[in-house]
């Protein structure tokens, strides 16, 4: 069969193909059902600061995947025409579309945590220390760059449309999985697919949870790759140095913020990739050594100096221990 070359006015079609919509309704409705499940079992599922903000960072992700929609999708199709091969459209190339697509997803996913630059785009969804389905929503505006680790599915031969609609669907599969109602699914089930355990999991920041189950759909690569962990103690969930803001913007460009604060402390360009491209709270340069230090000296009251023992003509086996307390400070008139 000969190839099918894409052009421009294929990009008329997006909106016929796009999903979304038709799952609008299903997401609204778990919502509220997980919401009244929770008043009725007396669970604090959602707090109403947090769900806004997750309302608000969810409205602009979807503005921003609009706006960018036809930019990607031309970049596929370039790539896909590029190419001399092509995977026919039918039920097996979207099978092998999909396992393609979740594939770079973990890739994606894990080097997102991996290193600083790629977690600044996707912190934003850790940054809540509560786990429900609206959580899903809470994607930074800045997740779209992470576009470049799905480019070798066009390149393997995969069509714009294929692409496209796999992705709409690995994306659709993630919402169910943020929820505490659901505890544990069938034995086989679980070790082949992502579910509520093994992601709750991964929003933990319990020490044995951290940077563990990236898997989007298929929880086999986490298996396969020496990521796994297994639900078992009930995950704290949030960052290990928690954010307060309920802010969208500071939610989503925070990271992004001390990010180029401490580009702009790098004497070499080695510290300047070392600050990019390590772990997050990794530290590089003289200045963050700095900062780690005023932040753990500021940790420490300084209103009560330690106890001190007090000489005097006492014999030593009846001296006794007086606090010495810092002299208050007088103001200048």
């Amino acid at each position: 069969m000969e190839k099918e070359i894409w052009r421009m006015d294929h990009i008329a079609e997006l909106d016929n193909l796009t999903i979304m919509h038709y799952a609008a309704p299903i997401i609204v409705a778990s919502v509220l059902i997980e919401w009244l499940v929770g008043l009725y079992k007396k669970r604090n599922y959602y707090e109403k600061k947090d769900f806004m903000a997750a309302l608000w960072i969810g409205a602009g992700n979807a503005i921003v995947g609009a706006s960018l929609k036809i930019v990607l999708f031309t970049v596929s199709m370039m790539i896909y025409n590029a190419v001399p091969w092509a995977i026919p459209r039918s039920w097996w190339g979207f099978v092998g579309g999909f396992i393609a697509v979740d594939f770079f997803r973990y890739w994606a996913h894990r080097i997102s945590h991996e290193q600083r630059l790629w977690w600044a785009t996707h912190v934003t969804h850790h940054s809540s220390e509560k786990m429900n389905f609206a959580i899903s929503l809470r994607t930074s505006w800045t997740s779209p760059i992470k576009f470049l680790f799905f480019l070798p599915v066009p390149f393997m031969g995969f069509d714009p449309f294929t692409f496209f609609v796999c992705h709409q669907l690995a994306v659709l599969y993630q919402f169910w999985v943020h929820t505490e109602l659901i505890h544990k699914l069938p034995r086989p089930f679980e070790y082949i697919f992502v579910t509520p355990s093994h992601h709750r999991v991964h929003h933990g920041s319990n020490p044995k949870y951290i940077d563990r189950n990236y898997g989007s759909t298929f929880i086999i690569w986490d298996r396969m790759f020496g990521s796994f962990q297994k639900e078992e103690e009930r995950p704290k969930y949030g960052l290990t140095t928690p954010v307060t803001s309920y802010n969208p913007f500071y939610l989503v460009f925070h990271e992004w913020v001390d990010l180029w604060k401490d580009l702009l402390h790098a004497k070499s360009f080695k510290e300047a990739w070392d600050i990019l491209f390590k772990p997050p709270g990794t530290v590089v340069t003289a200045h963050q050594r700095e900062r780690e230090a005023l932040t753990v000296q500021e940790t420490v009251s300084p209103e009560v100096a330690p106890v001190l023992k007090v000489a005097s003509a006492i014999p030593n086996d009846m001296e006794i221990a007086q606090p010495v307390r810092q002299p208050e400070k007088q103001q200048v008139s």
